[in-house]
C-alpha cells in the first residue's frame, strides 16, 4: 500500500541544513499495524507527515496505493488524501467552541461524502467509540481519554483505509492509553492499515512490524515483532 524508495527529507534555513530523513526504503502492506519508534528528533513525525501526504520529500520516491505521488501538486494530494487517510495526534486538536458531534463532522466537510449522509456517519462513529451520550458536550467537559476517543472518531468517520497515529497515548494515563490502544487494534483487525509513531516499547510490541529510527536513518530493519 505504501512504499518509500531512497526517500530523504531536508530542512533548510539561511545558515543550516538538517537531514530529517536519510534515504529511507520502506514497504507497508494494506492491513498492517506498523510501528515507528526512536528518540525525539529522529524523524518519526516527519515520516508520518510524508506518509499522510502533508509533507513532501526532498528526494526519492513515495508510492501510495500503486501510484508514485512524488512531485504531485498540493491540490492533487489533497484530493487523494480525502476520505482515504485519517490522522490521530497526541494533542487531540479539537475545537473547543464545537460540540463532540460537530468536531467529528468537521472531518467530513471537505470530503466526498454527501452532506445528507454526514449525520449517519457521525452517529456511527460516536456509537463505535462510546460517545453517543457526549454528543453535545464540548471538549473542555471531557477527560483526556474521552477527548482522544473524539479525535479517533473524527479520524475514522470517513472510513479511511489508512490511519496514522502520532503518539496517540502520549498525553494519557495508563488506563486511558490502554483503552485507546484497544480501539486502534480493533480498527486494524477490521482491515484498517495502522501506522503509529510511539515511544512505548509495549505498544510497539503489539505491531505486526516495527521500525526504529535514529538521526533520520533506519536503525533496525522492519521485522516481525
Amino acid at each position: 500500500m505504501l512504499k518509500l524508495c531512497q526517500l530523504s527529507k531536508l530542512h533548510r534555513s539561511d545558515e543550516v541544513e538538517t537531514t530529517a530523513l536519510d534515504k529511507i526504503d520502506l514497504d507497508i502492506e494494506a492491513g498492517e499495524y506498523f510501528a515507528v519508534t526512536g528518540p525525539s528528533g529522529c524523524g518519526k513525525s516527519t515520516l508520518l507527515g510524508i506518509l499522510g501526504l502533508l509533507d513532501a520529500p526532498s528526494s526519492g520516491e513515495y508510492w501510495f496505493d500503486g501510484e508514485n505521488v512524488t512531485g504531485w501538486s498540493e491540490a492533487r494530494l489533497t484530493r487523494l488524501r480525502r476520505g482515504r487517510i485519517g490522522f490521530v495526534f497526541q494533542s487531540f486538536n479539537l475545537i473547543d467552541d464545537l460540540s463532540v458531534a460537530e468536531n467529528i463532522e468537521l472531518a467530513l466537510e471537505y470530503g466526498d461524502i454527501p452532506a445528507r449522509e454526514h449525520r449517519r456517519h457521525v452517529v456511527e462513529a460516536m456509537d463505535r467509540l462510546g460517545l453517543t451520550h457526549r454528543a453535545r458536550h464540548r471538549p473542555s467537559q471531557l477527560s483526556g481519554g474521552q477527548q482522544q476517543r473524539v479525535a479517533i472518531a473524527r479520524a475514522i468517520v470517513s472510513r479511511p483505509a489508512l490511519l496514522l497515529a502520532d503518539e496517540p497515548t502520549g498525553n494519557l494515563d495508563t488506563a486511558h492509553g490502554d483503552e485507546v490502544m484497544r480501539i486502534l487494534r480493533d480498527l486494524n483487525a477490521e482491515g484498517t492499515t495502522l501506522v503509529m509513531v510511539t515511544h512505548s516499547p509495549a505498544h510497539a510490541a503489539m505491531a505486526h512490524r516495527a521500525l526504529q529510527l535514529l538521526d533520520g536513518r533506519v536503525l533496525v530493519e522492519p521485522l516481525a515483532v
